[in-house]
This record gives C-alpha cells, structure tokens and sequence, in this order.
C-alpha cells in the first residue's frame, strides 16, 4: 500500500472513531424517534464495494418497514436517471425527511469506515442492479473505496443528475489525497448543519 494510502486508512480510522463517540448521543435520540414510528432502529443494505466486493452498509431508518417492496413499484418514478432518487419519496418517514436532510441517517457508517467497507470520503456505494446497469465508464467509480461523502455530495448532493455524478467521482479517483479528503470532509461538515438547498432526499 501506498504511503498516501496508509495515511487515508490512518485518517478513516481516526475519524471513525470519533464520529462513532461523537454520535452516541444524536443516535440514541434519534433512535427514541424512529422507534415510535415502529420498526427497527436500523436498516442495513447490501451495497458494492472497491472492486465490486458486496457488503452490508448500516443506516438508521428514515423509511417505512416496507419501503424495500414499496420501491418495486416507484422505479418508474425516479428523478435521476442512473440511480433510484425521488424528491418526494412517499417512503420517507417525518422522522426520516429530518434526518436525510443533515444526513444524520448516515452516521452508522462510520462502523463500516472502521472496518474497512468505507471510507470517509469516496464515491456513494451503489445497489448491486445499479453496478449491473453501469456504462463502462460509472464502473471506473468501484477503484476505490465507496465514502460517507464526496466530491458530489458538496457539490449539489441530490441535486445533481448521474452523469455529472460520474464525472465528480472520476475526477476525485484522479486527484485522491489526504489534504483533499480533509477539505472534502470540512465542506461537508459546513453543508450538513445550516439549513441547505443542497440536502440530501
């Protein structure tokens, strides 16, 4: 492994730790919320990984028990070519809208940067039918280590369509570094707090 690539794992591993200290609090919260909606607490997922190497990713619920069944029937409805995303997915829980949007749902994640499924910045991990249905070029995305954040995700997050999505990661697997994933990470921090356009749906 690479020097720079040593100091990335250095940085995840650090960072995970904290950010799994730091969201004891906010996730016992939140998890007193998404129980009175019934249901778990947590929704785990298989998503792709660096060289399409499956796992399971960890989130805190921001949907309906059923919302797995429920998507068959949305796909159609998707407002992003590419990837399922609607604005106003009927899915998303009153709870869920809240926590998407500052992306509070994603804070399970940091138990997969430790692991090693993640890390802190890299392209979003994808469904396994969206790598099956990848250009050639989208696939270049599974070179490197799927992230809680991104280039695109301070960039427009939701609000940008697949193709520039692409164009983001590739260009982030390009310029890969330390002092970039701690900008990355910074910009994020400041996108997730304040009241933003760019919220995630």
């Amino acid at each position: 492994m690479k020097i720079q690539g040593i100091l990335i794992r250095i940085l995840d591993i650090l960072g995970a730790i904290i950010g799994l200290f730091c969201s004891i609090v906010p996730v016992g919260i939140i998890a007193i919320c998404v129980k009175r909606d019934g249901g778990p607490t947590f929704f785990k997922q298989e998503r792709i990984g660096k060289n399409a190497k499956p796992f399971m990713m960890w989130e805190i619920r921001s949907m309906v028990v059923n919302a797995e069944e429920i998507r068959e029937h949305l796909l159609k409805q998707s407002d992003v070519d590419g990837m399922f995303k609607m604005k106003k997915d009927p899915r998303v829980t009153k709870v869920g809208t809240f926590i998407r949007k500052h992306s509070l749902d994603e804070l399970p994640q940091f138990w997969n940067v430790l692991k090693g499924d993640m890390s802190l910045v890299g392209p979003r991990p994808a469904l396994r039918e969206e790598v099956e249905n990848y250009p050639v070029r989208a696939k270049l995305r599974l070179n490197v280590k799927p992230g809680i954040t991104g280039l695109w995700q301070i960039n427009g997050r939701s609000n940008v369509n697949f193709d520039t999505m692409i164009d983001l990661d590739l260009k982030y697997i390009a310029n890969q570094s330390l002092w970039g994933d701690i900008v990355i990470l910074f910009k994020t921090v400041l996108l997730i707090f304040p009241s933003s356009k760019n919220g995630a749906y």
